[in-house]
């Protein structure tokens, strides 16, 4: 029997339609039935003990005033099944900085709130994962609250235009209205943060930057958060260009996802190199996120499993051993 302090959280667990607790049910194979504020699970006793622990998990998490969504329900299923549940409360707790609507940004996985930590903490942090793990999202509200803290003079937001390649010219416009396009991700993050009017005044004032990879060259970035973004697409050469932009009071986030590479096949990827080069060495973090850290719709994290598993079934690449494959990993 569990039993919740108010109505209202019992509200917010049970979700629109009750779908929260319907899905803990398919989840776990148990009934669950409730009674003013109390809560009975029936099942077998693995099952009704697990499904207990989602239901307590959820209960301390409305207690907090977090918005129980599909996303926390899923996640917490999946802490329950590892025996990590209690984690659930770890995740809540730190919020990064506030939307111009006033949203609180926070991390929703242990992945992601290892991953702000270590930005935090670290002058380089290198974060890889699937899609829609919210490495670049998340940077940028670190960059941003850094700026709001004076702790940094300027945002810097770039990534490499490889994707483009000769079709930048057959858009419209001049250099910059050409790679606007491939830069969108990061002007949406911003706009987000900040508003559009907030915005364009710290751009006008150049606090602001967003600018492909090329626009980095010969430059030292001094009071800076600069972030990299798709840095998969980086060459060798791109990616030890950009490292050695580090100037004084700076950090820099580097994400990618070395599962989409839009590189030429005789080019060598600068984030692999990186990660290969980097590890070990003392103020750089190396952060994997992984499928469980999806946080967009349930059917992203699936896609992500689908492709992990198709990749480790694919046949070894002919004339390379095992050693060599790995490392190119």
């Amino acid at each position: 029997m569990i039993n919740a302090e108010r109505i209202e959280q019992l509200i917010s667990v049970f979700g629109s339609l009750d779908e929260n607790i319907k899905r803990i049910e398919r989840e776990f194979g148990v009934h669950i039935t409730n009674r003013d504020t109390e809560l009975k699970v029936q099942g077998d006793e693995e099952a009704a003990d697990k499904g207990a622990r989602a239901i307590e998990g959820l209960l301390s998490l409305a207690a907090k005033g977090e918005v129980i969504d599909e996303q926390k329900v899923r996640y917490l299923i999946d802490l329950v099944n590892t025996g990590n549940e209690e984690k659930i409360n770890e995740i809540a707790k730190d919020v990064v900085c506030i939307t111009a609507k006033g949203k609180p940004v926070k991390a929703k996985t242990i992945g992601q709130q290892k991953y702000l930590k270590a930005i935090g903490k670290n002058t380089i942090t290198i974060g890889v994962g699937p899609a829609g793990t919210g490495k670049t999202y998340l940077a940028v509200a670190m960059a941003v609250a850094a700026f709001r803290a004076k702790a940094v003079n300027r945002i810097i937001l770039t990534r490499p235009a490889v994707e483009a390649g000769e079709r930048l010219g057959f858009l419209p416009g001049d250099l910059q209205n050409k790679v606007d396009p491939y830069l969108r991700p990061l002007y949406d993050a911003l706009f987000d943060m900040l508003g559009t009017d907030t915005y364009n005044k710290y751009v006008e004032r150049g606090n602001i930057e967003v600018a492909p990879l090329a626009y980095m060259r010969g430059r030292t970035l001094d009071d800076s958060f600069i972030i990299l973004d798709e840095a998969q697409n980086t060459t060798r050469e791109q990616m030890k260009m950009f490292l050695t932009r580090l100037g004084f009071g700076s950090k820099i986030v580097i994400t990618g996802d070395i599962t989409q590479i839009d590189l030429p096949p005789d080019k060598t990827c600068g984030l692999k190199e990186a990660l290969r080069v980097l590890d070990g060495v003392s103020d750089i973090a190396i952060c994997r996120l992984t499928a469980s850290d999806v946080v967009r719709h349930a059917l992203v994290q699936k896609i992500v499993a689908a492709y992990e598993r198709y990749e480790q079934k694919k046949p070894p690449v002919p004339g390379k051993t095992f050693h060599q494959r790995k490392r190119e990993k």
